[in-house]
């Protein structure tokens, strides 16, 4: 298993905590979709994150599920975001920003997890290629007589 790939994504999941919680405390009467969003999908991903790191094969998969998940909420939410924004709304400034921070963190994130996707298999396939080593023949205990 790829220790550094659980790390960054233990590291992705609590961002994404901190970034739900930053949502939630600049506007906690409409913002609660950010701390429920930011805080159960970070979650996630540090489970995903701490499962990988244990050597659980599956946990990969649904790290990757969860992020594309994060990034299609990301992309729709970051939209609106921005059209509010455009359209004059400049109090939807702050939440758009956030937003695109953690579509940015959740591509790059995925950006991540499918390479390491593609190094595992390739790495697999070169052990079962490899032949079997030799065991070396026992040394033997018995000294030689000269003759």
């Amino acid at each position: 298993m790829n220790a550094k790939i659980s790390g960054y994504l233990i590291l992705y999941g609590v961002f994404m905590i901190l970034l739900g919680g930053v949502g939630y405390l600049s506007n906690p009467e409409k913002a609660k979709t950010a701390l429920m969003a930011g805080g159960s999908f970070g979650a996630l991903s540090v489970v995903w994150g701490v499962l990988w790191a244990r050597g659980l094969c599956w946990s990969r998969f649904a790290a990757l599920a969860t992020t594309i998940v994060i990034i299609v909420a990301s992309t729709g939410r970051g939209i609106l975001g921005w059209q509010a924004v455009t359209e004059g709304q400049s109090e939807k400034l702050f939440a758009a920003c956030l937003i695109t921070v953690m579509l940015a963190a959740s591509i790059a994130m995925l950006i991540g997890l499918v390479k390491s996707l593609k190094l595992r298999p390739a790495a697999v396939s070169a052990q079962a290629n490899r032949a079997p080593e030799k065991p070396e023949p026992p040394e033997s205990h018995a000294q030689e007589r000269p003759t």
